[in-house]
């Protein structure tokens, strides 16, 4: 059975810890308080374990990253880039400000020509992250239930990582994107403020992307 780690315990670490669950993983989420997974643990079953960050980090052959983006570097750090040498880690984050949205747009640390993503990979050039699950809220990340097939855009700089997050998103019921290197991150990170308007002004969250082809 293959492991998940996942870096973080809040709402999207549930989400996607419960999905990957339901499609057979063995799966450990992780907080700097570990009494609060006690419900989820307890709900989950004999599969579902918790630990700390480094706890995580060490047991998944694959990492998911599920933190605040003011937070990634520092989780990172916490659990040990030794721990995650070249594996395969989902960047879940986006650059979001701690300040209130404009006319329903989010605000974020980060400029069009830096992500988050590529502060992550330049800050910890051994991991091999790949950008997912950042445009779409977390009721809908796993088996989502749309009329069509929405699409999932990803992006990362080693092609065995990418393949290891395609063969996850297929399972859990999505088309797939690749938008390349990690630059592109620059583009599908912004897709979560799109993705929010709706809801702000309107109270709808009940919808994903989808890429048409010719």
């Amino acid at each position: 059975m293959k492991k998940i780690g996942i870096i973080g315990s809040g709402v999207v670490a549930k989400a996607l810890g419960d999905g990957f669950l339901k499609h057979g993983y063995e799966v450990m989420l992780s907080s700097r308080d570990t009494s609060k997974l006690k419900d989820w643990k307890d709900k989950a079953g004999a599969h579902a374990h918790t630990g700390s960050f480094a706890d995580a980090a060490k047991f998944g052959k694959i990492v998911v990253l599920a933190v605040k983006g003011s937070g990634a570097v520092d989780a990172v750090e916490e659990a040990g880039p030794q721990n995650l040498q070249w594996k395969t880690v989902i960047d879940t984050t986006n650059p979001i400000e701690e300040a209130p949205p404009e006319n329903g747009v989010l605000k974020y640390f980060t400029s069009f020509d830096e992500s988050l993503m590529e502060r992550l990979q330049t800050q910890f050039p051994e991991v091999h992250f790949v950008k997912a699950f950042n445009s779409v809220g977390n009721a809908f990340m796993v088996d989502p239930s749309f009329n069509e097939k929405p699409t999932m855009f990803i992006c990362g700089n080693n092609d065995a990582s990418k393949k290891d997050v395609h063969g996850i998103l297929e399972q859990f019921g999505w088309d797939i994107a690749d938008m390349g290197k990690d630059t592109a991150a620059r583009a599908i990170e912004p897709l979560c403020m799109l993705w929010c308007i709706p809801g702000m002004l309107q109270g709808q969250w009940s919808h994903a992307f989808r890429l048409i082809k010719a």
